[in-house]
Parts: structure tokens; sequence; C-alpha cells
């Protein structure tokens, strides 16, 4: 990495164990993708979270060039029998791996392509307020799609780093090459 690890207690206590298990899990994930360039981990209260033992949110924030921020989010109430909650840790890597995964398939060529489903791609901007967003397609630079253009409607699921499904529409749209149809590869 560029930049060296942060990991932020937000409105909690800081916890040696947790820090050192997310230390681990990041250095394990640098290993695998060396083009991280900065990574922040924080470690909050779970929303709603009341009780005195409260449950904790841990959100994972990787910076990789020429992409907008992967984000992994896990939220856990149970910790094993050393008070440190590792599935949470577990959960907000396997995230953003996934993520980094995709990125990495579609860098190398290496999507599956099933005969008429269309291409593959990822969505790499979305502007959930303006109803539209970006997919990196390999080999193609950056795709426009609106919410109409999504099926199922999933467009207020869909988050930075999905993977999709789309057919390219005929004509161009208002911000050029446009996807007339995408569905999130889940989905399917």
């Amino acid at each position: 990495m560029d930049r060296p690890l942060q990991i932020v207690f937000r409105d909690l206590e800081h916890s040696a164990s947790l820090e050192h298990l997310i230390r681990e899990r990041a250095q394990r994930l640098e290993h695998l993708f060396r083009h991280i360039m900065g990574m922040r981990a924080v470690v909050s209260p779970a929303q709603g979270s009341e009780t005195a033992k409260k449950a904790l949110a841990l959100t994972i924030e990787v910076e990789v060039p020429g992409r907008p921020l992967l984000i992994g989010k896990a939220e856990e109430a149970r910790h094993d029998s050393k008070g440190v909650p590792m599935a949470l840790v577990k959960h907000a890597f396997e995230a953003v791996h996934r993520q980094l995964d995709a990125i990495a398939d579609i860098r190398r060529g290496q999507v599956k392509h099933h005969e008429g489903m269309g291409e593959t791609g990822v969505i790499s901007k979305l502007f959930p307020q303006q109803n539209y967003g970006f997919i990196e397609v390999r080999g193609a630079g950056d795709l426009y799609f609106t919410r109409n253009a999504v099926q199922r409607g999933d467009f207020d699921s869909m988050e930075v780093g999905n993977q999709v499904v789309i057919t390219r529409a005929t004509t161009e749209g208002p911000m050029g090459p446009q996807a007339s149809s995408v569905r999130r590869v889940e989905s399917l």
C-alpha cells in the first residue's frame, strides 16, 4: 500500500485484539491485490445498538487506482469466546475481497460470457439521486445507464463494485454509449 492502514474506533474504546485481527486481514488482502493504494477500517457501534454489550459495525474502505472507493461493511452482535468479533472482520473483508476479485477478473478478461447473456461489467460510478450511473466494461470504457434500464427494480440496491450483465443500446445516450438493460449478477 502507498499509505499505511488506518484503523479508527468511533465512539468505542480501542481494542488491541480487534486491531490485530484487522491488521492481519488487511495484510492478507494486500498480499493478494498489490494495486491497493490505501485502506481504512472504521469500527463503530451498530446502528440502533442500545444495549450494554453493543453490537459492532465494521466498514472497510479500500482505494485502488482508477476506481471509486471500494467499501465492505458488516455488523455483528455475537463474539467468539475471547470477545473478539472474528466473523465481523471476516465478513467485512470478504465483501471487499469480492469487489477486488471482480475488478481483477475484468482487467484480465476472465469474466465468463454465456451465450445470449450480454456483456459483463462492474458498476464504476453511481449517482442514485440523479437515477443514473456508469459501468466499466473491459475494452469499452464506461457505459452510461439509467434507473429505467435496471431489471427487477434493483437500482436502489446497487453499489459501486457490483458485477452486472448488460445489453448495449443501439443508440447513444446523453453521456455517450449506454446500456439498454442492466442486471446484477447475483440476481441471475
